[in-house]
């Protein structure tokens, strides 16, 4: 169950921030392996300005355009991240949504008893899931 955030500033349409969740959800689909139905997004859009992505010493260009996803999730494998890397970059770009340089992933690691879906249950260890 991947927990996705993705942080941009405010110069994406309504129309293109539902196609790049979409997007990103099909990445999720298909390379990380998340069950149908299983589509957990936080979108937080900013001014201009308030995000602040250098190139970490990379040569790249930013712009106001930057895009930031952070993946939560559990059990998936280097070549699996690495995948949704590649792909995400791609298809992104293919769509005009996001230009490569602008696009930062992270993907953070938790374990089965860091989630509750409601009900104040743990269902991961009480084998509801």
């Amino acid at each position: 169950m991947p927990l996705v955030r993705i942080t941009q500033h405010d110069v994406r349409t309504a129309t293109q921030t539902k196609q790049l969740t979409d997007i990103v959800q099909d990445v999720m689909l298909e390379l990380f392996d998340a069950p149908p139905g299983d589509r957990y997004q936080i979108v937080e859009t900013l001014p201009a300005g308030s995000i602040l992505a250098e190139d970490t010493g990379l040569g790249l260009e930013r712009s106001d355009g930057v895009i930031i996803i952070q993946v939560t999730q559990q059990g998936r494998d280097a070549q699996q991240k690495q995948a949704i890397y590649a792909a995400l970059a791609e298809r992104l770009g293919a769509a005009e949504l996001v230009r490569p340089e602008d696009l930062i992933v992270s993907v953070v690691h938790n374990q089965h008893e860091d989630w509750s879906f409601g009900m104040g249950r743990a269902q991961f260890l009480t084998g509801e899931l």
